[in-house]
């Protein structure tokens, strides 16, 4: 549940109208901001066009749209040539990044006691390499687990026994620290090959996967809390020696790009030319396959968002400009949408008004997920970010559709603009994640399985999506992109960043915000 915010003026809803009732004379109609027509026009089929048209580009490319593969360049190409075709100013930002791929999937058996394979997946930036060596678990695994997460394996040095004579295999379970630092800790501890298994808490006992972030120089691969509690009980009455192989791909200077569009005026000055609305979504897949849920979903929305924009003339209502960013390399750490905030000038950081993100929107048991601006479900976003959560759930409250929030977890592209201090929102149809009972009462589907059953897999592709759920997050991601460039007051009562500058330093929101007008 989110929480009541008293100091919130009345917001009535209907029918995609937000209609604010602020302290204005019985005579005077209050302003209005009508999405309506935009809502109507971004479709279903619309989105699928574009969605089609990446799944084309992945078939063409080995199956996936990875940044720093040809794949997301030519997805980049898209994009540029239709937002331009729209009439949009379009700049593609290149930067170099850290690339990783696997190129054959990795293995790993049990040698003794017990000959068995076992499932397991190459985490990205792995190094290749074949090791056969004893398993040596860290001194402070926890099995059983906590029932919270918790578990402190391999994030200190002193966590690691002294390796063997001979190759060995540090054996470490997920929890606190990245996945990079206890790689790197075993590493130093002298170890040859990593194995890292997964927590044991519900959502955190399947198959490991993840990036470490940065380059290994010894093979790191990901198992469940299942196959790594076996090993580890194992390793408690006999020496268990095993066998790693992986095959990976990495180049430490490979190029990709972020294509940024913005929607100039024709024939009237935008009145806060200096409240810059951020649109974004990340167009890179994973190595794996093509992503068209993760995130071609998200891809396809806003740019059919900006289509219609275009075509209904909004260029002639603007308040605010609007600027749609297609992120590279988000998959591999955030790392467009890091490199587009950090290369801005302060001046034009101080420009940024809010961000809107939209990462998965189309999953196939999904859920309608809200960023939680006002912290109701873990930590609040920065000042206006309560705002933005509740023009989404104010919508969706009047479609009598039920959401639920999502923590601002650091899992998508707002991550750079919240650091900043931005305002951000948006929404997210789950991945993962496994549905609970209470969730299918709420939004239907299945219950006992993940929201997207093919995240980050090659079966991310044109078959895996809900169109009932592009239908209605669709909308709702045009809905907050047009009442953030539309409204009079914008976030704030008095239409300036005064109440955000002022709420900062107090550590508290501005009295009266989210009236849209």
């Amino acid at each position: 549940m989110r929480k009541t915010l008293t100091s919130v003026a009345a917001v009535v809803v209907a029918a995609g109208l937000v209609t604010a009732t602020p302290a204005v004379a019985r005579d005077k109609k209050p302003q209005q901001v009508d999405t309506s027509n935009l809502t109507k026009a971004v479709t279903v089929n619309g989105i699928l066009q574009h969605e089609r048209q990446l799944q084309v580009i992945a078939n063409r490319n080995e199956g996936t749209r990875a940044s720093g593969l040809p794949g997301h360049t030519e997805s980049a190409d898209y994009v540029a040539k239709m937002m331009r075709k729209a009439g949009y100013t379009v700049k593609r930002q290149t930067f170099t990044f850290p690339f990783s791929r696997e190129l054959a999937p990795a293995t790993l058996a049990e040698v003794t006691p017990n000959a068995r394979d076992i499932e397991t997946a190459t985490m990205d930036y792995s190094a290749s390499g074949d090791v056969t060596g004893v398993v040596v678990p860290t001194n402070d695994v926890v099995v059983p687990p906590s029932s919270e997460p918790g578990s402190t394996s391999g994030c200190e040095a002193s966590d690691f026994p002294a390796a063997p004579t001979g190759p060995a295999i540090a054996l470490i379970q997920r929890g606190t620290c990245s996945f990079e630092a206890k790689a790197t800790n075993a590493v130093a501890a002298g170890y040859d090959a990593v194995i890292e298994f997964n927590e044991g808490q519900p959502g955190r006992d399947e198959l490991l996967t993840g990036t470490l972030g940065n380059p290994a120089t010894v093979p790191v691969v990901g198992i469940s809390y299942a196959d790594g509690a076996a090993l580890v009980a194992g390793a408690k009455t006999a020496p268990v020696t095993a066998r790693v192989t992986t095959s990976t791909e990495v180049d430490l200077n490979r190029q990709t790009e972020n294509v940024i569009a913005d929607l100039p005026s024709t024939g009237k000055t935008v009145k806060n030319a200096d409240q810059v609305v951020v649109v974004g979504a990340h167009l890179d897949s994973v190595a794996a396959g093509p992503g068209i849920n993760d995130n071609g979903s998200g891809s396809a929305a806003i740019l059919e968002t900006a289509e219609q924009m275009s075509q209904l003339k909004l260029t002639k209502k603007l308040e605010r400009p609007v600027r749609f960013a297609f992120w590279g390399a988000e998959e591999a750490g955030l790392l467009g949408a890091t490199h587009y905030v950090g290369a801005l000038s302060d001046a034009n950081r101080s420009k940024i008004y809010a961000n809107l993100n939209f990462d998965m929107l189309g999953s196939p048991n999904y859920a309608r997920l809200v960023y939680d601006g006002d912290g109701s479900d873990g930590d609040a976003g920065p000042p206006g970010s309560d705002a933005i959560e509740k023009v989404f759930t104010d919508y969706f409250d009047s479609k009598q559709l039920a959401t639920e929030p999502t923590a601002f977890d650091g899992r998508s592209d707002y991550g750079p603009f919240i650091e900043a201090g931005i305002p951000a929102g948006g929404l997210f149809s789950g991945a993962e994640e496994i549905k609970t009972p209470e969730q299918v009462i709420k939004f239907g589907g299945t219950a006992g399985v993940p929201f997207d059953s093919c995240y980050h897999q090659a079966c991310d592709t044109i078959d895996n999506l809900n169109v009932k759920a592009l239908d209605e997050l669709g909308d709702g991601a045009a809905h907050a992109t047009a009442v953030l460039t539309l409204s009079k007051t914008g976030l704030f009562p008095d239409g300036s960043r005064k109440a955000l500058r002022e709420a900062a330093a107090s550590n508290a929101p501005p009295s009266g915000h989210a009236v849209f007008r």
